[in-house]
C-alpha cells in the first residue's frame, strides 16, 4: 500500500433516489450526459484521477489542491445553466468537498483523513456549490478567482479536531440582488450617495463621530421628496477605501457623490465637503466649514442646503417648515447616540447591548432627546426578534417609541420602530401605518421601506410586502446583511413563489451562512418543491445550531394576522421534519 499526500474531491448528486423516483430514466441519462460532457473533461484538463465512482458520486484525487479547487469550480459553473430548462423539483445539482490530507492508495481504491474530511465537507457544501477544509483555504490565496466565505469551524464524526470550513458558491439566481457589472438605472431624479467622511482628527476614538456626521447628512438629504438618496449601509461599504467615484456611482446607480473629511480636536470641528458629477467628475461645489462643536448642527444643514442649491432641488412647503432640525439640549447625548448608532449598526449580540447602554446614557443627560428614545426602542426590538429575549421588552420598546414620537412626531426613525413595536405586539394595521407614516417622513429611508414590507407581509398584503423590499433594496443596493434576503424570501413564500423563496435563502446564505434562520428557510422552500433530503438536511442544521427550536415556539412569536398564512408557515416547517 501507497502513502502521500493529496488532494481529495468528493462530489454527490442532491436527491438522487428522488429524482430518480420522479424520473428513472431521464435523470441517469442526464447523469451520464453530465460525466461525459463536463466531469471527465475538466478532471482530466486539472490533472486529477477519479478512483471511484457511485451511483450519485465519485471519488477524484488531485496533485494540486489549486488543480482541485478550479476544477470543482468550473464543473460547478458548467452545470449551472445545464438545468435551465428543467422544473426546479427535477433539476440535478451537485454538492462537492475538497480537503487536503493524508491518504493510502489501496488497490482501485483510496483511504484515510483526507477522504473522511472530503466526504464531511461535501455533506456541508449547497447544492450547486463547495466546501474546502481551512487547509485546503490557505493555499489558494492569489491562486483562485473568486470568493469563499468562511463558515467557522465544524466537528466531524470520525474526525479528531474541529475542522475550519469555506463556501463557494455557482451564480444562484439573484432575487432582488444588485450585479456590480452592470450600472444601475439612474433614477428620475437628482440622485446622490454620500460616503462616509474621512476621520482627519488623527485620533481613531473619534472614528464614530466622522461617521455620524455622514449619517446625519445621508438622513437630511432623505427627508427631501426632490432627491434619491442611497442608504448609509451602501455607502459605507467603501468605509476606508480609495474610491473611484465613477465606478462607485455605476455601482450604486447614481449621478452625483459626495465625499469630505471631518476633523474634530477638543470644542473645535472642521468638516470638508465636496459633491462630485460622477458623468463628467467635474467638482460641482466644494468647501470648507470651521465652527464650535456646539455649531455641529448648523454645520451639518449649510452642507445640506449647499448640495440642495447646487442640484437646484425645490423643497416643498412641508419640507420648508422641517429645514430647522430640533438640536439637542447637550451635546455628550448626541455623542452618546452616535457611538450607540455606531453599535447598532454591527448587528450582533454584544453590539446591540452596547448600543443600549449608550442610548440609556443620552437620556439620562438630555430626557428630552427624540433619537435617544428612538435608538433605545429599536435595541430592545431586536432584543426581541432577533436574540429570543421575553415579550417584557417590547413593553418597555413601546413606551420608549411612543415617547420618541411625542418629541419628535418628525422623525422619522421613531415613527418606523413605533411600527416595528406595533407589529410584535400583533397590532399589524397599527403598524402599517407608522410604516407609510416613515417613509412620508423622509421619501429615501431604505429601512422605512423594508420595515413596511415586513409589517405588509405580516398584515396579509405580500404583493404589497413585495413593492416596498424592491424600493428598499435599490435605496440599499449594496447592503448584504441576511435579513434583507431572508424576508424578501419570506415574502416569496407566501405567495408560493417557492423558487424564488429559494433564490433568496442563497443570498441571505452567501451573507452569513451557519444562521439557524438562513437553514430554516432553506428547509421549508425544498420542502414545499418536494425537494425532502435537501429540506431535512437543512432542518438538520437548524437544530445543530439552535437545539431548542420548535414549530410552536417559534410560531408563537410570528405577527401573522390571518391564521391561514401562519398555518402555511409552519406547513413549511413541517413538512421539512423540523420538531413540533
Amino acid at each position: 500500500m501507497e502513502r502521500r499526500l493529496a488532494a481529495i474531491l468528493v462530489t454527490d448528486m442532491v436527491g438522487y433516489s428522488r429524482l430518480r423516483g420522479l424520473d428513472e430514466e431521464g435523470t441517469i441519462v442526464r447523469q451520464r450526459t453530465h460525466r461525459n460532457e463536463v466531469f471527465d473533461p475538466r478532471v482530466a484538463q486539472h490533472g486529477g484521477r477519479i478512483f471511484k465512482t457511485t451511483g450519485d458520486g465519485m471519488l477524484v484525487e488531485f496533485p494540486s489542491v489549486v488543480d482541485a479547487v478550479k476544477c470543482a469550480m468550473a464543473i460547478q459553473t458548467e452545470l449551472n445553466g445545464c438545468d435551465a430548462d428543467v422544473s426546479e423539483d427535477r433539476r440535478i445539482r451537485y454538492r462537492i468537498g475538497i480537503s487536503l490530507g493524508d491518504i493510502v492508495i489501496d488497490g482501485d481504491d483510496i483511504l484515510g483523513d483526507g477522504v473522511n474530511v472530503a466526504a464531511r465537507l461535501e455533506g456541508l457544501a449547497e447544492p450547486g456549490g463547495v466546501c474546502i477544509s481551512g487547509t485546503v483555504y490557505d493555499h489558494l490565496a492569489g491562486k483562485v478567482d473568486g470568493a469563499f466565505e468562511d463558515a467557522g469551524e465544524q466537528t466531524f464524526k470520525n474526525v479528531p479536531r474541529p475542522v475550519r470550513c469555506w463556501h463557494w458558491r455557482s451564480s444562484q439566481p439573484a432575487v432582488g440582488a444588485t450585479n456590480s457589472n452592470c450600472a444601475l438605472p439612474l433614477p428620475d431624479k437628482p440622485s446622490i450617495a454620500v460616503l462616509p467622511f474621512n476621520n482627519i482628527s488623527g485620533d481613531s476614538d473619534q472614528e464614530y463621530f466622522a461617521d455620524g456626521i455622514s449619517d446625519d447628512i445621508i438622513t437630511d438629504l432623505s427627508k427631501i421628496s426632490g432627491l434619491f438618496v442611497i442608504a448609509r449601509k451602501s455607502t459605507f461599504i467603501y468605509k476606508g477605501r480609495a474610491a473611484d467615484i465613477k465606478q462607485v456611482a455605476r455601482e450604486l446607480g447614481v449621478r452625483y457623490v459626495v465625499e469630505g473629511s471631518v476633523r474634530k480636536g477638543g470644542a473645535k470641528v472642521r468638516i470638508n465637503a465636496q459633491l462630485v458629477d460622477a458623468a463628467t467628475a467635474n467638482h460641482l461645489w466644494a468647501e470648507r466649514y470651521d465652527g464650535e462643536l456646539q455649531d455641529i448642527f448648523s454645520l451639518q444643514d449649510q452642507i445640506t442646503e449647499s448640495i440642495v442649491a447646487t442640484l437646484a432641488v425645490t423643497l416643498t412647503r412641508t419640507e420648508q417648515d422641517r429645514a430647522m432640525r430640533k438640536e439637542v439640549g447637550n451635546l455628550r447625548a448626541y455623542d452618546y447616540v452616535l457611538r450607540g448608532n455606531a453599535y447598532h449598526h454591527l448587528m450582533t449580540k454584544d453590539d446591540n447591548v452596547r448600543a443600549k447602554e449608550n442610548f440609556e446614557h443620552a437620556i439620562k443627560i438630555d430626557p428630552e432627546y427624540a433619537p435617544a428614545y428612538a435608538g433605545l426602542a429599536w435595541v430592545l426590538v431586536h432584543d426581541f426578534n432577533q436574540w429570543g429575549a421575553n415579550s417584557e421588552v417590547l413593553d418597555q420598546a413601546l413606551e420608549y417609541a411612543k415617547r420618541a414620537v411625542r418629541l419628535d412626531d418628525s422623525l422619522a426613525k421613531a415613527h418606523m420602530v413605533f411600527g416595528d413595536v406595533y407589529l410584535w405586539t400583533k397590532q399589524n394595521d397599527q403598524a402599517v401605518s407608522e410604516g407609510l407614516k416613515a417613509i412620508s417622513l423622509e421619501p429615501s429611508y431604505a429601512d422605512g421601506y423594508f420595515a413596511l414590507g415586513v409589517f405588509l407581509r405580516y398584515a396579509g398584503r405580500p404583493k404589497e410586502a413585495l413593492e416596498e423590499h424592491e424600493k428598499a433594496l435599490r435605496f440599499n443596493p449594496m447592503y448584504g446583511h441576511r435579513l434583507y434576503y431572508l424576508t424578501l424570501g419570506h415574502t416569496y413564500f407566501m405567495l408560493k413563489q417557492y423558487d424564488a423563496a429559494l433564490a433568496a435563502a442563497h443570498q441571505a446564505a452567501s451573507h452569513g451562512s451557519d444562521h439557524f434562520s438562513i437553514h430554516r428557510s432553506f428547509a421549508m422552500a425544498y420542502a414545499q418543491l418536494g425537494c425532502e433530503d435537501e429540506a431535512r438536511r437543512h432542518a438538520e442544521q437548524v437544530l445543530r445550531i439552535n437545539p431548542n427550536f420548535s414549530i410552536q415556539a417559534w410560531a408563537q412569536r410570528l405577527p401573522y394576522k390571518s391564521k391561514s398564512d401562519l398555518d402555511h408557515f409552519i406547513d413549511g416547517m413541517r413538512k421539512a421534519g423540523l420538531p413540533e
